[in-house]
């Protein structure tokens, strides 16, 4: 066993940009692929969208794999590696809800498993655990859309109280966000959120109009010179009896995030635990609002 300097130049970003319908995900995603590479050629879509990231093909010369149901979790797998053999610097999996609730993902094939529900979870959650983790191990950047439930608030606008579509909960399993490095949720004016970020790079900026300079920033972060770590030695992972102490200690989904990728043996233990402490987070800021 041999220990390395931690060194961010070996960092790939995964990042995922969450929306309803309308709101600019697949552009944007397209603009931020381009300033990570600055090359379109070097940028591939898994579009499973109906042909949705054609319509942006005056924006340069990336390429698109067409993706027809069934949206199973290893054909996606299967893409990424093809992606991955072809040399591209950059994937933009759009949409990852299609692997959740699409024709023939999750879903759909836990529905039509006979037998008790939690039998069928058991088939089908290392199945999709599968083509997560070939996001998260891939050697290139990946950039995932996934749609939102949409719904109708009313808002002040000149005056007047109009409706306007805002995007709630991603659709996908309820806790991929912890999955990702930056989460940005983008509204109906295309502005993004950001709701996640390991990075420190959006840490108290305001509303984003997503471009390829911040695919620039994310790629200079990525390739920055390398952080001292404190690898020496191996720090032990906490004891499995006061693990779920520590996932109650945390009081921000931030904190929240960085202790579930910090030690990937205690996810799928704890994985309830994560869910319930970040549920009991957001309650806690609704409330102050």
């Amino acid at each position: 066993m041999e220990f390395s300097k931690a060194e961010r130049n070996r960092c790939k970003i995964k990042l995922a940009l969450q929306g309803a319908s309308g709101s600019g995900k697949t552009y944007s995603a397209l603009l931020i692929a381009f300033g990570l590479t600055g090359d379109w050629s070097k940028i591939a879509v898994l579009d499973s969208e109906n042909g949705s990231a054609h319509l942006y093909s005056h924006l340069g010369g990336y390429y698109v794999l067409n993706m027809a149901s069934p949206f199973s979790p290893e054909k996606y797998v299967e893409a990424i590696k093809t992606g991955v053999e072809k040399g591209f610097q950059c994937l933009i999996i759009d949409s990852l809800s299609a692997e959740w609730n699409g024709s023939g993902g999750i879903l759909d094939v836990h529905s039509n498993i006979p037998g008790n529900s939690f039998t069928a979870w058991a088939k089908v959650t290392p199945r999709h655990n599968a083509f997560i983790q070939s996001i998260l191990q891939s050697d290139i950047h990946v950039i995932a859309t996934m749609r939102s439930k949409t719904e109708y608030l009313m808002q002040e606008k000149n005056g007047k109280q109009v409706p306007e579509k805002v995007g709630l909960k991603a659709v996908q399993r309820e806790d991929t966000e912890y999955e990702f490095t930056v989460v940005m949720e983008l509204n109906q004016r295309h502005q993004a959120t950001i709701s996640k970020d390991r990075t420190g790079l959006f840490v108290n900026r305001p509303e984003l109009i997503l471009s390829a300079e911040i695919g620039k920033e994310i790629a200079s972060w990525c390739s920055s010179v390398s952080v001292t770590s404190s690898c020496s030695r191996e720090i032990p992972p906490p004891k499995e009896q006061t693990f779920e102490d520590l996932i109650n200690a945390c009081e921000t989904v931030d904190a929240l995030a960085v202790l579930y990728n910090d030690y990937p043996e205690q996810q799928a233990m704890h994985r309830d635990v994560f869910v319930r402490r970040k549920n009991q987070i957001s309650s806690m800021i609704l409330n102050l609002v």
